[in-house]
């Protein structure tokens, strides 16, 4: 088994490093604080091409693969946690599902501008009454003639003020109570009549990544607005969280490694008792055990990404990425506190933002319970 990344996926890992940390970097706590999505960075991130990473060039992208891509969101994340959330969700889930599953003209009129940056993407499953449960969703959209209807409500949606389409998941069959309920997906323009968008949230982490609220009333589209085959809607956005958990299980091993990397170089500073506390087992059996469950957890990123591209089956791959990698985040964060004891409570030293960040990802993309749920049932449970 050959572990090294390839000549293009280092240069992208490079590229995007330089990036992160003159670009972002200067901007982090900022962003954190003041809660703004920085717009001109992902102007910036569309220039260099890296949010059309996964895309064929003929779509605007690069013709990169997952893998590049999960290193890209890594780095990103292993810097700013808000901005690698956003990059995650725009490509993931606000692009890939039009590259999935769009016919041509979907991918020529909507792909392209997510792929280049000329504009972001959103996706909008979640609601008030169906998070995990994404199957009781009870948005609906009912044909009249040419259009489709669409009305419902969508709840912490990534991106979204900032989107020019969503793609919007709604019940196609509500008035045929002899079937199963049928979830389709929908491009829908985010100036749509009808459309409401607003941020009503405050959040406690990845504070500059947009959170939304979106109200759906009367809002038409075009019958050919709809997304890949009605009847496969459920399978179709499960396969788009497939991927997702991916990129957050690479965001999580991004936080996990700014974590470590503050906590290690603190240590070898700090002096008490007359050394450096990084002399002390207690000090070094921690710092030990992030770096081995950073390994571990890029790791089974890069292998459910290798897996993604080579067309074999991930999920349970991609579920066991993304429920170790954000819960090794969320220790490493809280294991970087602890070392830094009194100052690592101070928003100063950055690791409590760290820790903020991390808990979002053992909850968005699926729970950490509902990733073993889906590993349970991958091993014949």
């Amino acid at each position: 088994m050959n572990f090294e990344l390839t000549k293009e996926q280092e240069m992208t890992k490079r590229m995007v490093r330089n990036f992160a940390e003159d670009v972002i970097r200067p901007r982090t706590i900022d962003i954190d604080r003041k809660a703004e999505f920085p717009r001109d960075i992902f102007r910036d991130m569309g220039e260099l091409g890296l949010l059309g990473i996964p895309f064929p060039e003929k779509y605007g992208g690069t013709g990169g693969d997952t893998v590049m891509y999960a290193l890209a969101v890594e780095e990103i994340g292993r810097v700013c946690g808000s901005t690698g959330l956003s990059y995650a969700a725009a490509v993931s889930l606000g692009a890939s599902p039009i590259y999935y599953f769009g016919t041509e003209e979907q991918k020529e009129k909507y792909l392209i501008p997510l792929a280049t940056g000329k504009a972001l993407g959103s996706f909008g499953l979640t609601e008030p009454n169906a998070g995990s449960d994404a199957g009781g969703t009870q948005t609906s959209a009912s044909i009249s003639g040419d259009e489709y209807i669409i009305n419902g409500e969508k709840c912490f949606i990534t991106n979204a003020s900032f989107a020019k389409t969503l793609i919007v998941t709604a019940v196609t069959n509500e008035n045929d109570q002899s079937e199963d309920k049928k979830v389709s997906a929908l491009i829908v323009p985010t100036d749509a009549d009808g459309l409401t968008i607003r941020n009503p949230y405050e959040k406690m982490g990845v504070r500059g990544s947009d959170t939304a609220e979106i109200v759906i009333e009367d809002v038409r589209v075009p019958r050919e607005n709809l997304l890949g085959d009605p009847t496969k809607g459920f399978k179709q956005f499960l396969y788009t969280l497939d991927g997702g958990r991916i990129s957050i299980g690479a965001l999580g091993v991004g936080i996990a490694q700014a974590a470590y990397e503050k906590a290690l170089a603190y240590a070898k500073e700090r002096k008490q008792f007359g050394k450096s506390i990084s002399r002390f087992q207690a000090i070094q059996f921690k710092l030990a055990d992030m770096a081995m469950e950073i390994e571990l957890a890029r790791n089974m990123v890069h292998k459910a990404a290798w897996l993604k591209d080579q067309n074999k089956p991930f999920t349970k791959e991609a579920a066991y990425a993304k429920l170790y990698a954000t819960e090794a985040a969320f220790r490493a964060a809280n294991q970087a506190i602890q070392i830094h004891g009194g100052y690592g409570y101070m928003r100063e030293y950055e690791v409590e933002r760290y820790l903020r960040d991390a808990k979002l990802l053992e909850i968005g993309e699926g729970t950490s319970e509902i990733q073993r749920l889906v590993i349970a049932r991958q091993i014949g449970c």
